[in-house]
């Protein structure tokens, strides 16, 4: 199937039109070309727009400064409110969806507007830091009228570096404009300027398919100079691999299997899981933790924290109640698929921290019949059930007596051991005591990032050969001793643990809303992403529908399925 570009019209005069060039640069780069009107309606734009592979931002007259909170200039052109606003909408949703984007001239302004940016008036009147090349030529459309320097290690220099070169690269441009980008903003960079300094092209700094062009590649096409077809071949590309990992969505289950967003209700401060953004990125399900500091041992603080994750439940399923058209709480894996089968997204909850249950071993069923599917035994600091990975005294050197009966009786009422959080004694005694595989729901790879929150390699072999799985975890300090984690590092740690463990063991629990969230990958909304870069890397179906839930679910199965048993 070939991918579908949505191009936006110009619009002018009553009339919607678009110069033939777009759409047969998008024919030539093998996409099938969807126009788009400038819709007022926001349901028939969301309705374009869930078609849309990847969107080009085309051409057309001056955008009208007071949309960007600036007073108009005389040198201003004509501008056309309603294209503006609606040219806006549309970026803002099509950036949420995780679409692929391409602007060109007026696209590349509309583009740096929407995403913070500054823009230039009139270039003539407001740029003054060297002599302009000829930037509005009167030359014939397909004709390149000065050059560009593309900066090194860009998508842009990607696309034209045939040579594998380390060095920039020199375009041929034919920009005609008096509008310009003044400065990119924080989310987009500069990958082009040409020889006077102006910026010519712009890119994502979050690992997205976001590039913006100054000139017209489109109209050096229609003139015969194939020079610029390999930009709308990247778009081509990004379309095709965004449309089938939207393809790989409707037909497996997404699950993350850690999050501490109930840390964020009633607080008023923005939630990286949100059913608007589970949407967006196309994510399924999640496991949402009834998160419990570790605090005194007192027998009145343990009755404490018990009744601290029993409001803490009550609060989540309070919330699911409020929408039930959109969500359900799931406590099976049939659960989780028959609320996907119906369109609605699932929330499954955990507790973090053994804590929550003190010293009385009938809380484990307590929890167990309100839907809890698993609870990590500690949390960061040493417990009555084991010795934790962090501020620890060694208390036990492990798990402790009762800490054996608390695995036990997790075995028997069918709820998931969780070692995340563990020291490695405590996971290796775990291991021993369970009766039933065991998950690490939200931990990464030692070898990679010394973090004693995280597996050793021995560790992560011991879990695969009991059967247990390993999510990777998106926090920036257990991704990256120095900070500054992205996708790229992610996805070694994702790569490391497929390597040592096997592709059937790992999975992915992002720890959103508690200090999770890295560049490519910073909330929910952007989970696709993910499966982009590894259908980019060759993994299977198979693979992704394993990585994404199904491993981890084969876990829980066994452990409820033994528990039903018995």
């Amino acid at each position: 199937m070939k991918p579908i570009i949505g191009i936006t019209g110009n619009f002018g005069d009553n009339t919607c039109q678009l110069s033939k060039a777009y759409y047969q640069s998008v024919l030539e780069a093998g996409g099938s070309p969807l126009i788009i009107p400038p819709y007022v309606d926001s349901a028939s734009l969301q309705s374009a727009l869930s078609r849309a592979d990847a969107i080009i931002l085309s051409g057309g007259g001056d955008l009208n400064p007071l949309l960007i909170g600036e007073e108009p200039i005389p040198q201003l052109h004509s501008v056309n409110a309603e294209r503006d606003q609606a040219e806006l909408n549309l970026i803002d949703q099509a950036l949420r969806m995780q679409i692929p984007v391409l602007g060109i001239c007026r696209g590349i302004q509309m583009l740096v507007a929407a995403m913070g940016g500054e823009l230039y008036q009139d270039l003539p009147a407001q740029y003054h830091d060297a002599p302009l090349v000829k930037h509005s030529q009167d030359l014939a459309r397909h004709c390149a009228s000065h050059t560009v320097e593309v900066e090194a290690g860009t998508i842009l220099h990607s696309i034209f570096n045939t040579q594998a070169s380390a060095e920039p690269v020199q375009l041929h441009v034919n920009s005609f404009h008096h509008q310009a980008v003044k400065a990119s903003g924080p989310r987009l960079r500069v990958s082009a300027r040409s020889a006077d300094g102006v910026i010519e092209a712009v890119e994502s700094t979050t690992y997205k398919s976001i590039l913006g062009v100054q000139w017209h590649p489109e109209a050096f096409i229609a003139g015969g100079d194939r020079s610029m077809l390999p930009i709308f071949q990247w778009l081509v590309d990004q379309a095709s691999n965004f449309a089938e990992s939207k393809r790989i969505h409707n037909r497996i289950l997404t699950l993350d299997s850690h999050c501490d967003t109930p840390m964020k209700f009633g607080t008023g401060e923005e939630r990286l899981v949100t059913l608007p953004r589970m949407r967006e990125g196309r994510l399924d399900a999640s496991i949402m933790v009834a998160y419990i500091p570790q605090g005194e041992r007192t027998p009145e603080a343990c009755i404490a924290a018990a009744n601290k994750a029993d409001s803490i439940l009550n609060q989540i399923q309070e919330i699911i109640s409020l929408h039930p058209d959109e969500v359900s709480l799931a406590c099976t894996p049939d659960d989780l698929y028959r609320i996907k089968s119906e369109g609605r997204r699932a929330i499954m909850i955990g507790i973090e921290n053994g804590y929550a249950i003190g010293t009385d071993l009938d809380r484990i069923k307590h929890f167990r019949d309100r839907g809890v599917v698993y609870m990590t035994l500690c949390h960061n600091g040493d417990n009555d059930i084991c010795d934790s990975a962090r501020r620890s005294n060694s208390e036990h050197g492990g798990v402790s007596v009762f800490g054996e009966q608390v695995i036990r009786e997790m075995n028997r009422v069918g709820m998931m051991v969780d070692l995340s959080h563990a020291a490695e004694s405590s996971f290796y005694d775990a291991l021993e005591i369970s009766g039933t595989p065991i998950v690490c729901s939200h931990s990464s790879c030692r070898s990679l990032c010394d973090h004693p929150r995280n597996l050793t390699d021995e560790q992560m072999k011991a879990l695969a050969r009991k059967g247990g799985v390993m999510q990777v975890t998106l926090y920036d300090g257990f991704l990256c001793a120095d900070g500054g984690a992205t996708i790229d590092h992610a996805l070694a740690h994702l790569q490391h643990a497929i390597d040592i463990m096997g592709v059937e063991n790992v999975g992915i629990g992002t720890d959103f809303d508690g200090d999770g969230g890295i560049a490519g990958l910073a909330h929910a909304g952007e989970l696709i992403n993910l499966t982009r870069a590894l259908l980019r890397r060759h993994f299977s179906e198979d693979d992704l529908r394993g990585i994404w839930g199904e491993n981890f679910l084969r876990v829980m199965r066994t452990v409820q399925n033994k528990a039903h048993e018995a």
